[in-house]
Order: structure tokens, then C-alpha cells, then sequence
């Protein structure tokens, strides 16, 4: 540090699709000496938060690679080349919002503004990055879109058992004496809770994981279960066979708050051991045995996130699993029941409303489209889309299908833009690029889903180049559309108050964190007072009948399920320790190490295939191929590869990417897609 140079330093909270949303601080130097500004120097954790407890991951460890990359967007771009090419020309926020806006008037002078699709994802999960913008596309009133990537599927399952998504505070496993972790590698994507973990261990919980993958989470636990693929409801019914039939069900609790039991009782009485033996690959005697150790140990915990909802009946997992902590009665208990995304507890302080403003549809109606379906949706010709702007994702990694996504892109008459702080494979095929703020040049508040703490995010150097974040861009294209609506200009910090009415604003930019409202007892629901119209957990629901789907918990097969033709089942697991999405894949002190895209299989397969490690191989269906160097593991079972999720096109050698491979067919219920009930077929090259 120069002589007339000083530091300060700044907290913030980490806004990535993450449940662990980390507490941060920023060291900045400033001063004389500093002709281009102020300069973040140092990014750490926060030793206070409660939390992370002064942690952060090893992408995070080296986000400031990020914020001063030399491949950052930093002044706005528009297209020279071809789409796809990548070659893009500076030009000023003024032609740039000028083209925008010119071509949006036309458009929606001819096909109407439901021609103009937003598309914005988790990249940034600030309720200001995520939520603003759609004052703009409710004032214009764009196009809708329903459903999401990830996340509404898990609540939306566990809310026909329960009435809502909640669940215990995950931290508060520390008094649990058995930990299921089901569908979820908390090491590696959950980090932060593993320590709580292995105080519970220390005071002798055992911990079990389920996961059809050996993941690092499933090699540190005391037991591990390994599912075949999508095949997990079959082994909760045969858990809950064996508990009605051994006399492990807590009666009391069940008879006061619960409906539907006779019903489930007899629905899971064929539902033998041997039955689900069968279909997902596990021992009789470990099925007995799960089922026991789960009847017989109080405090009881299933912990799982959002893994598994990327099936086709990926609902009714969640539905299913939250009947099980009723049964047995571990809501009494602290450090018993369900837990998954903690984040719906935050509702109780978010007026979403207030920083959507739905009013300003003005009582229209927008067409929606499912947002798993971009690809259709591109390339639909009875009712096209003309123009979409990408906001916080990069839809040609992270979108399923990602073949048809690219069509759709490569159409002439699709006006794309996309606001992103990289070159991304998406960006590659926009129109107009426009440059992002990193999540230290802006100021927000990140609402976590994996712990009960509201995080301030303070800006802590101002934004490099000409970057913008969500909120301002969407200010400056209402500005250029010519729209007068005084919400669409509203400051961040009055928007953040809205939203956060009870909530002293002040305080928590001062703190840092406050905890969200949460029983004192660390027991939610062990009185009952669920969510439900009676209050009860609903064992049947009949709801769901009107619906099309079974009003008891129910194993259904995949849809698209390993055949002849293709016959493994694909997964495409975050399994990266140094970035565990598309983010930082590009970036060198990140992607780099982690060796490139691959695919993995057992040794029995590959030598079956005369594959070795290293080999190459293809691997296709009747969406995409891919040719990957080969893995050998003994990760996964005989009959499933993996190829890790995130690698950028420009990673692969034939420049497809692991979603170019996997199934969009939505979910049963709550609006999410089937990735991992993709079918492939590989060979060696």
C-alpha cells in the first residue's frame, strides 16, 4: 500500500445460487495514489455471521479474479459477426438503449409487447437483482414466464404434505441423533452446514446419505444408500411399510394431526421391502434396516434440497419424504422433521409485491411459457418470440436442451440481448451486449435458502467500466422506451425499504444480518398449526386428484428411461469444487483445475464399452452428441454415467455442452424440468 493510499473495509453477503449465503468483507484501498478509484484489495468471510462463521468456498476465495478479469464486459457491444461468432463492436449506453428501444417499439407496433420474453434466472439472487426488473415488464406487459430451472419444484412438492415449503432450521441439526441426508451433497454444494453436522456426530448422531451418486458427502457419512436413479419414492413407500408393520408409527401425534393415514397404511402394504429391492437396486435387508433406524432414533432429521426435484416426478419425491417425519413423530423433537430450503421462512418480512409491483399490469394478463421450455419457446413459429433480454443466466449452459436453444437463437428475425459481466456462451449470440456490475459494485439484500439470516450487500467500490446492475439497467430502459411510471425510477434503497417493511433497514445495513422470524423453540410444527385448511400434514391429498396426480404418495417410472436404444441414465451433477456453476468455469485460476469435461462410468461398463480411462467416447441420444475423455470411477452404479454440469461450450471440443444432452420434459408438478431423467447411449469414438 502507497504512503497516501487508505483502507476501509465493507460487508456484503454472497448472492450466488447457493443456500449458504455467505457473509463477506471487502477491503478497499483509496486514496490520492489511486487515480482509477477506489480498489477492492481483499475479499474474505465474515468471522461474525452466524452462519458461514468467516468461511467462503474456494470460487468465492477468488471472486475478486472476477471482478477485475481482464475478459469482463465493461462498456456496452453490438454484433459484427455472425451470430454465434462472438465478434461484437463498443458502442455508447446511448446507441445502445436507442436500438434497443427502437426495435422493441416496432415489434411491439406489429406482434405486441407478449413478443418480448424477459428471461432471468439465479445468477445473481439479490431481491433487487432478481425482482425489480419486473416492475419494467409489468408496465410494458412482456411476456410471462412460469415455472423455474430449480428450486419450485422442492417446495411446491413438500407443500401437498404440509400446506407450505418450511421445514426446520438446518442448523439446528446439531441436536439431531440420526441425519438422513437425502438427494444432497451438503459438503460440497451446503458446505457451511457440515460443521453442524459434525457437532451433532460428535455427540454421537449417526449420518446416513442417500444419493444415487458416491458423492464426497456420502464418503464421509456412517452409512451410504445408493439409489438407482429416480427410484427414491419407492424406497420412502417400502420406509413406511415397514414402520406401519413394525409398530415404529407415533400414533398420538399421527391421530392429532394428521389425514390420511388408514389410506396410506393400506396404499403402502404392497410396498415390501422386496418390492422396492427391486426397483431401486437396494438390499432388502438395508431397506429393514433404514426403516428402523429411522423409527427407532429421536431426534430424527431428513435434510434434502433441490437435487432431486430434476425428475419427471420429482414433486412427489418431496411430497412423499415430508409424510415421513409425521409418521413417526419427529416434529417433536428439536432437531427433528424436514428440512430443505429454509428461505420461505423469510416471507414472513418480504412484501414481494412491493418490489414486483403486479399492480402495474394494470389488469392484464400476459401469456406466460414455461421457462424450462426455451428452446420450444424460440422455436415455436405459431406464436414467435421476436425479442429477449437474458438477466443473470447463461441459458446455453444451464437450460436443458441446449441444442434447441441454439436454434432458436441463430434465427435472423430474434432481437437478443443479454446484460451479463462476461463473454458467455449466451452472450456469443446476442445482438446487443450490455455490461454488469459484480455483486461488490452494488447494493442489495440476499434473502438465504439454507440458514434463517437476511444479508446486507453494501457496495464497495463503484462499478468498473460502464457496468450497470439489474435495478439500473431496467430504470435506463424505461428511460428509453419513454415511460413515465414513477415506480419504474424508484431508488434502490427506498425499493429495498418497500419490500422490507418490517424490517429497520437501517439496522441491518449497520449489522450486517438479522435473523428472520422463527419459533423460539426450534420446534415449527410440534403442535401441528401446519399450513394445510385443517392444520394437518395431508398423508392423502385429495387436491391433487383435480390436478391428475394420485392423492397418496406414489412411485411412478421416468418417462424417458434407459432403453435399447440409449441405454444409460444420464446425470449431470455439480460435482466441481472450485465453481460449482457456469460463473467461473471460464475463469483460470477456477476452471482450469478442475481438468476439463468428462464422463464418467464404472469399470464394468467401460470395459464393456473397451473403454479406458482417458479414452474418448461419444455420448448422444436424439438430442445432441458429445464427444468427452473417459472417467472410471466406482462413484456410480453399473448402468449410469455422469458428465459434470457447468463446463462453457468453448470447453467442450465439439463445443456442445452437458444440458445439449438432457430431457426438458417438465415436472409433474411445479413447473421444473427432468434433467435427470435423460437416456443416452455411449460408445468410444
Amino acid at each position: 500500500m502507497s504512503e497516501t493510499a487508505a483502507t476501509h473495509t465493507v460487508h456484503g453477503t454472497c448472492h450466488h445460487d447457493c443456500p449458504d449465503s455467505c457473509g463477506w468483507v471487502v477491503t478497499v484501498e483509496s486514496g490520492s495514489s489511486r487515480a482509477d478509484g477506489p480498489v477492492a484489495v481483499q475479499l474474505r468471510g465474515n468471522p461474525a455471521h452466524p452462519f458461514s462463521q468467516g468461511e467462503l468456498c474456494p470460487k468465492v476465495n477468488r471472486f475478486l479474479d472476477r471482478v477485475y478479469s481482464p475478459e469482463r464486459v465493461l462498456h456496452p457491444l453490438r454484433r459484427v459477426g455472425a451470430k454465434g461468432e462472438g465478434r461484437f463492436e463498443q458502442i455508447s449506453w446511448t446507441e445502445a438503449l436507442a436500438e434497443i428501444a427502437g426495435r422493441w417499439a416496432e415489434i411491439i407496433a406489429t406482434d405486441g409487447a407478449e413478443a418480448i420474453l424477459p428471461y432471468v434466472s439465479a445468477g445473481n439472487q439479490g431481491l433487487l437483482a432478481l425482482m425489480f426488473g419486473n416492475r419494467f415488464w409489468n408496465h410494458m406487459g412482456a411476456l410471462g414466464v412460469d415455472g423455474s430451472l430449480c428450486g419450485a419444484v422442492a417446495g411446491a412438492g413438500a407443500a401437498t404434505t404440509n400446506g407450505s415449503g418450511k421445514g426446520i432450521d438446518p442448523s439446528d441439526m446439531v441436536h439431531s441423533k440420526l441425519i438422513i441426508l437425502w438427494g444432497t451433497n451438503t459438503r460440497l454444494t451446503n458446505r457451511h452446514l457440515w460443521p453442524f453436522i459434525e457437532q451433532a456426530r460428535a455427540k454421537g448422531a449417526q449420518v446416513i446419505v442417500i444419493d444415487p451418486i458416491r458423492t464426497i458427502t456420502a464418503e464421509s457419512a456412517d452409512w451410504f444408500l445408493q439409489p438407482l436413479p429416480g427410484t427414491d419414492v419407492a424406497l420412502m413407500l417400502a420406509m413406511m411399510h415397514v414402520l406401519i408393520r413394525d409398530g415404529l408409527i407415533d400414533h398420538e401425534w399421527v391421530a392429532a394431526h394428521t389425514i390420511g393415514f388408514d389410506d396410506l397404511a393400506a396404499h403402502v402394504a404392497e410396498w415390501t421391502p422386496e418390492r422396492a429391492a427391486a426397483t431401486c437396486g437396494i438390499a432388502v435387508a438395508a431397506i429393514e434396516r433404514l426403516a428402523t433406524l429411522y423409527g427407532t432414533i429421536r431426534p430424527a432429521a431428513l435434510r434434502t434440497l433441490i437435487g432431486a426435484e430434476h425428475h419427471e416426478h420429482g414433486a412427489m419425491f418431496f411430497r412423499t419424504l415430508a409424510c415421513l417425519p409425521a409418521l413417526v413423530g419427529a416434529w417433536r423433537d428439536l432437531g427433528g422433521g424436514f428440512s430443505r430450503s429454509v428461505g420461505v421462512w423469510s416471507s414472513a418480512v418480504l412484501d414481494e409485491g412491493a418490489l414486483t409491483r403486479p399492480d402495474l399490469l394494470a389488469g392484464r394478463e400476459p401469456r406466460g411459457v414455461w421457462m424450462p421450455h426455451l428452446g420450444r419457446v424460440l422455436t415455436d413459429t405459431v406464436a414467435p418470440v421476436k425479442s429477449l433480454l437474458f438477466v443473470a443466466v447463461n441459458a446455453m449452459v444451464s437450460v436443458p436442451n441446449t441444442e434447441l436453444v441454439r436454434e432458436g437463437l441463430l434465427r435472423d428475425d430474434l432481437f437478443t440481448v443479454v446484460h451479463d459481466q462476461f463473454l458467455t456462451d449466451t452472450a456469443q449470440y446476442a445482438d446487443i451486449v450490455l455490461p454488469a456490475t459484480t455483486h461488490i459494485e452494488a447494493t442489495d439484500v440476499v434473502t438465504a435458502w439454507g440458514h434463517l439470516y437476511l444479508g446486507w450487500n453494501e457496495a464497495a467500490i463503484p462499478p468498473q467500466g460502464e457496468a450497470v446492475s439489474n435495478s439500473e439497467l431496467h430504470r435506463r430502459l424505461a428511460a428509453a422506451m419513454g415511460y413515465s411510471e414513477p415506480l419504474l425510477f424508484e431508488d434502490d434503497i427506498t425499493a429495498l425499504r418497500a419490500a422490507l417493511p418490517t424490517i429497520d433497514l437501517d439496522r441491518l445495513r449497520a449489522e450486517g444480518f438479522l435473523r428472520v422470524p422463527y419459533p423460539e423453540d426450534g420446534r415449527p410444527f410440534a403442535d401441528g398449526g401446519f399450513a394445510t385448511p385443517s392444520g394437518k400434514v395431508l398423508l392423502r391429498c385429495d387436491a391433487l386428484a383435480a390436478e391428475g396426480h394420485p392423492v397418496l404418495p406414489t412411485y411412478i417410472a421416468a418417462g424417458e428411461a434407459p432403453s435399447a436404444e440409449y441405454p444409460f441414465a444420464l446425470l449431470t451433477p455439480k460435482q466441481h469444487t472450485r465453481f460449482l456453476n457456469s460463473s467461473y468455469s471460464h475463469l483460470p485460476k477456477h476452471g482450469p483445475l478442475e481438468g476439463g469435461p468428462f464422463v464418467e462410468l464404472v469399470a464394468s461398463d467401460a470395459e464393456r464399452l473397451g473403454l479406458s480411462d482417458g479414452a474418448l467416447a461419444r455420448v448422444w441420444n436424439d438430442r445432441a452428441s458429445l464427444e468427452l475423455p473417459v472417467r472410471v470411477s466406482e462413484r456410480l452404479r453399473p448402468g449410469v454415467v455422469a458428465v459434470p454440469w457447468g463446463w462453457w461450450g468453448a470447453q467442450h471440443a465439439d463445443g456442445k455442452v452437458a444440458n445439449s444432452l438432457t430431457n426438458d420434459t417438465l415436472t409433474d408438478w411445479g413447473g421444473g424440468v427432468a434433467y435427470s431423467d435423460t437416456a443416452v447411449a455411449v460408445a468410444a469414438v
